[in-house]
Formats: structure tokens, C-alpha cells, sequence
């Protein structure tokens, strides 16, 4: 087993103790693709290699992605979001998606957790608003800059393309960031705020 930097390095790629042997190619970039030879790697020859670098040449090889397996159920009140399944989650056009991207070991993620999972249960029988979380530690997207743990990034139906939340981390910021920028929200919700604030009792004038 490879210790010191070789550790180090196989760590940043991904790559396990129990995915060795294996033959990857690292393309440097904003966000690191890796291509892994699907093959047999025990029985590479000189052939074989030269396919692997000419199909990565010519952009025939899909980038390989770290993922979790699939959860068996996932009607939670909080989306769990693996790798293989991101696209299908996070950019269903038909859906907002406000997005956790977390680290298990962060100290700011098990502080959130609670509030990400009561503001989950709160949206609950909203259909097209899901409150979503991913380890990122064990999964991988491409594009997504992950500038700290945790990353929290609201995608609209209209702009899949992601946007930085950098509001309160409280659950009433949620609540107001989801009123100003979903419309399904504001739609079960507003009314009703509507109506605590007119019953609210004015002060009277002296």
C-alpha cells in the first residue's frame, strides 16, 4: 500500500486501496475530470493503452464519478443526492432544489442538520420545492464548486445552473430566501403570513 504523497495523491483522485490496480487518466481543470480504463487492467497491453488514450483524445470516454450507491428509498424530507443521481435530482426542470453539499466531519453541517431537516418536513407536500443534501466527501459532480463545507446552492426551474446562498443559516432565513425566490412556496405560504400579519394587534395611539 502507498503511503506518504502517493497516499495523499490517491486520496485527492479518489482512488482507494480497493481500487487498485487501476488506470486512470487526470484532466486538470475548474473542475478535475478523471476517466478510469473499464478494462481489465491486469491483462493491459500496449494496445489496449494506446485505445484508452485515443478515446480520451477524441472525447469519446465519459468522466468516471464518485458515488455512493443509489439510495433503496429516498422519500425523506430531505432529498438524499448521490453522484450517479445528481442530474436526475438537482436539475429536474420541473423542481426548485435547494442544495446542501456537506462533509460528514464538519462541525458547521451536524449544526445545520436539524434546520435543513425541519425546513425539509416544513415543504414537505410542496411536490416541485425539494430540499436536498449530498456527502461530498464520497460523491463527485462536475461543475460544482465546493468552496467549503457546507456549500448551500439554490436551483431555481429556470437557472440550473446554480446560485451561492449567502443568506442566515437559521430556519427563518430559509423560510424568508424560499419566499422571495420560490413562487410554489409563496403559493402555500403566503397567504397565510398574509393573514397573521393583518390579525397582528396595533398599538394604540396615546
Amino acid at each position: 500500500v502507498s503511503t506518504g504523497i502517493q497516499e495523499r495523491l490517491g486520496e485527492f483522485l479518489g482512488v482507494t486501496a480497493a481500487d487498485m490496480p487501476t488506470l486512470r487518466i487526470v484532466e486538470p481543470g475548474a473542475d478535475l475530470k478523471k476517466y478510469v480504463f473499464e478494462g481489465d487492467v491486469n491483462a493491459l497491453d500496449a494496445d489496449s493503452v494506446t485505445k484508452f488514450v485515443d478515446d480520451f483524445k477524441s472525447g469519446s470516454l465519459n468522466p468516471h464519478r464518485k458515488s455512493d450507491p443509489v439510495p433503496e428509498t429516498n422519500d425523506g424530507p430531505v432529498k438524499i443526492v448521490v453522484g450517479a443521481e445528481w442530474e436526475k435530482i438537482v436539475l429536474d426542470e420541473t423542481k426548485d432544489v435547494l442544495m446542501e453539499y456537506y462533509a460528514p466531519w464538519c462541525g458547521h453541517c451536524k449544526a445545520l442538520s436539524p434546520k435543513w431537516d425541519e425546513l425539509g418536513e416544513s415543504v414537505r407536500d410542496i411536490e416541485d420545492l425539494v430540499i436536498a443534501k449530498m456527502d461530498s466527501t464520497a460523491n463527485e459532480v462536475e461543475g460544482v464548486e465546493i468552496k467549503g463545507y457546507p456549500t448551500l446552492k439554490w436551483y431555481p426551474k429556470g437557472n440550473k445552473a446554480g446560485e451561492d446562498y449567502n443568506d442566515g443559516r437559521e430556519l427563518p432565513d430559509f423560510k424568508d430566501f424560499l419566499m422571495k425566490n420560490s413562487a410554489s412556496y409563496k403559493a402555500k405560504f403566503g397567504a397565510a403570513d398574509a393573514v397573521v400579519a393583518d390579525e397582528a394587534p396595533k398599538s394604540e395611539e396615546l
